[in-house]
């Protein structure tokens, strides 16, 4: 999923937790959920980030050699400037967006 085009909020929300609630119909099984793909979020994030300043990495070990790469600042940047992975995240459950099962109730309904 392309996180730079999402439309969660920068900053931190009040949210209802009422909202949360009908989609699994436990308000902690909603916010396991969400943390689950926060952590998901978050490490694709941080795989993406690391990828593109490897290419600026150098081989040399030298301190002399080593300076201030402007572009490698602004990829920094803009990470830093993208919605925190959990507020994607609960943006993502708000909307549906989020696929999740529990194979313990999957397990009785098979059973019954």
């Amino acid at each position: 999923m392309d996180y730079k085009k999402t439309n969660a909020p920068t900053s931190t929300v009040t949210r209802d937790m009422a909202d949360f609630v009908e989609e699994t119909g436990n308000v902690y099984e909603s916010v396991a959920i969400i943390g689950k793909r926060s952590n998901q979020i978050a490490a694709e994030l941080k795989e993406e980030l690391l990828k593109k300043l490897n290419e600026f990495s150098s081989t040399t070990d030298n301190l002399e050699e080593q300076f201030e790469n402007h572009e490698q600042i602004e990829i920094s940047r803009f990470y830093e400037r993208l919605p925190k992975p959990t507020l994607i995240a609960a943006q993502e459950f708000a909307e549906g967006k989020v696929y999740f099962r529990d194979p313990a109730k999957e397990a009785s309904n098979n059973e019954d």
